[in-house]
Formats: C-alpha cells, sequence, structure tokens
C-alpha cells in the first residue's frame, strides 16, 4: 500500500539518556496516523510526532469510543529488528473495534505501517538487555458531535517509545473485594480506555496501603480471582499452572497464551478454570504455593512477592526458588532478542 512518509527536521534520540529511561515517558521521532471517514479507511501516513488538534465537542472525550494495544519490538545482537507477535495483537484490536462499535482497521495499514515505522526509527530499539522498543497502536472517535451514538469517523494511531523495565522490583498485591473491573457482558475483554478509567480508583487506594496492584475478582460475587492490575495472573502449585479462563470480563493477553503453550510443552499441568479466592488463600494460608505472576507485554513476568487480603498478608517463597516463573522469564527473552530459534512462528521482522 502508498504510505506517505514525511521525515522529521532533526531527531530527538541524541537527547536521550538510555541509562535513565523511565517507561513510557520517552516518545520515538515519528508515528502512523490512518484517517476513516466516508466508510473507508484513507490518508494512512507517516509523519513526525507532535501533538493533536482536536474540537472540545470530539466524540472521545465525551462517549469513551478508544481502543488501544501494546506490544514490543526487540534489536537482537546482529541489530536485526524482532517484533513478537504483532499479528495476534491486531486480531484482538479488531475484537476490541467491534465491541466498541468501531470499524475494522484494515491488515495492510495495521502490518505495512507497523513496518515501514519501525524501519524508519530503528535506531529508537534499544540494543541492550531488558530494554525494548513499546508500540503502542490506538483508535478513537473524531466525530465533532455531542449525542449518544457511534462516531462515523475514527483516527489509527502508531506511536512508539522505547523502554526499560516496567517494574524495577517484585511486586506486591491485594485482593480486590469491593470495587469492579469488569462484569460479564461488559467490555472486560476488549482493550478499552474505559476499562483502565475504571481501574484508577481502587488501585489508588491500594497504592496508598503499600500496595503495587490490585487482583481483581469477579464483579458478581467477588468469590473468584480474574486479572492482576494491568495483568493476567497465574498461581503455581506443584505441578499445576493454575489460572483464570478467559471470558467477556477478561483481557485475552498474549503473553497469558505464550505462558501457558510453554507451560505445557514442559509437561506442567494447566488448570484454565475459575480459581476460587478461597482456594489461593488456603494454599497461602498452608505454605504450599509455589509462587503467583502476572503476565503481560510491559512486564512479561512480574514476580508477585506479597498478597493482601482481608486486612492480612500473605508472603510468597524466596524468587530464586521459583522455577517455572524464572524458566519462562529467561525462555520469552531469549526467543525475543533472537538468542534461541523461534520454533512457535511468534517472532516478526519487518525488515525480512
Amino acid at each position: 500500500m502508498n504510505i506517505e512518509i514525511q521525515t522529521t527536521a532533526k531527531s530527538r534520540l541524541p537527547e536521550v539518556d538510555f541509562d535513565n529511561l523511565r517507561f513510557g515517558h520517552v516518545f520515538s521521532d515519528h508515528m502512523l496516523v490512518a484517517d476513516y471517514a466516508d466508510g473507508e479507511w484513507k490518508s494512512c501516513k507517516i509523519v513526525p510526532f507532535a501533538p493533536l488538534t482536536f474540537s472540545p465537542a470530539m466524540a472521545t472525550l465525551h462517549y469513551g469510543q478508544s481502543i488501544f494495544e501494546g506490544l514490543k519490538a526487540y534489536k537482537s545482537e546482529q541489530g536485526e529488528i524482532l517484533v513478537f507477535r504483532p499479528y495476534d495483537n491486531y486480531k484482538r484490536m479488531l475484537r476490541s473495534a467491534e465491541r466498541m462499535c468501531m470499524p475494522p482497521i484494515p491488515e495492510e495499514i495495521f502490518m505495512e505501517g507497523l513496518r515501514e515505522l519501525l524501519k524508519l526509527d530503528k535506531d529508537w530499539i534499544p540494543q541492550r538487555e531488558g530494554y525494548s522498543l513499546y508500540i503502542r497502536p490506538f483508535m478513537f472517535a473524531t466525530d465533532e458531535f455531542i449525542g449518544v451514538r457511534p462516531s462515523n469517523t475514527y483516527k489509527f494511531i502508531i506511536f512508539t517509545c522505547p523502554v526499560s523495565k516496567y517494574y524495577i522490583e517484585p511486586v506486591k498485591v491485594k485482593i480486590e473485594t469491593h470495587y469492579t473491573r469488569a462484569v460479564a457482558g461488559g467490555t472486560g475483554y476488549a482493550k478499552a480506555a474505559g476499562n483502565y478509567a475504571a481501574s484508577l480508583y481502587p488501585a489508588r487506594l491500594a497504592q496508598q496501603q503499600g500496595y503495587h496492584q490490585l487482583i481483581w475478582t469477579d464483579g458478581k460475587t467477588h468469590e473468584y480471582i480474574e486479572e492482576a492490575g494491568t495483568m493476567n495472573i497465574m498461581f503455581r502449585k506443584d505441578n499445576r499452572i493454575i489460572t483464570a479462563p478467559l471470558s467477556d470480563s477478561i483481557l485475552a493477553g498474549i503473553t497469558r497464551d505464550s505462558v501457558l503453550t510453554l507451560a505445557r510443552e514442559w509437561g506442567y499441568e494447566v488448570e484454565e478454570r475459575p480459581v476460587p479466592v478461597k482456594e489461593i488463600i488456603g494454599y497461602l494460608e498452608e505454605g504450599s504455593l509455589s509462587a503467583a505472576f502476572g503476565v503481560g507485554t510491559a512486564a512479561t513476568i512480574a514476580h508477585i512477592v506479597t498478597i493482601g487480603y482481608e486486612g492480612k498478608d500473605y508472603q510468597l517463597p524466596p524468587l530464586e526458588g521459583r522455577v517455572f516463573a524464572n524458566r519462562v522469564l529467561k525462555t520469552l527473552d531469549d526467543i525475543k532478542y533472537g538468542r534461541v530459534e523461534d520454533t512457535h512462528g511468534w517472532i516478526w521482522k519487518p525488515e525480512a
């Protein structure tokens, strides 16, 4: 497809301090922009990263039609660009768009636009361990109209930012039994902006109590574990990897699928089933839970060291003893950085 490219007059890359890189605060030189109007996608171009201009009546500001994705590009020791499972992010974005009454994004805009953007800004991909280029595709409604209905116009953008680790330390989480992230029949399975807005207040309350994140429970009874903050959550008990089943209130994590795939290949018993809070608390009380960890694009594996529930904190085993979580983290990193063969077809090479 024809993508117009307007390059920046001066790169901001020399200004970046990669030794003090805060996640999500530094943005690369360019972004992909495409517009939807009159029933079709048009005007696909790459332009210098810059602020947007919009009307105060823009539909997204009032009615929240906004979705996004998150994925990463890595650079191998040989300098090759490697992107982890972008087609899966594309497919999930289509599901989010359908749920939010938004038009599907053509694959050629998503994938070919991403290809050209990464080739143009490849020097922004850090070539160092623990670093990557975070990729943020997103779409939002642009109608200038006050009224509750789906917008007729939309804007799709991809921008990128070099990042280091999301969590610099193991996390403490609290099981949330009052506030709700998502409910059956809602938008929990879509990567919609409003889902995250709804989580901010209870997350802040937990942070004021000394926790990093929440473990969300089902919205109806608060008796079953669903997700952990911005990640899916898993538990290891003996030879079992336990996690909640996918539903319309749980995001279908791509890292989640990758971890479960490796677990099955390595001979672990994978249990995707409703996970009662009382079951996990029982394991914690008897000291039989080997590990609890979040899985997601930002952190890959986020080790959980403390779980709070009903005013009591439960400590988990030391990190060095978490054989499965440590192994899966290393394996995924080795695949992403091109240190081992990708036998699953997870890596996409935009320069190939």
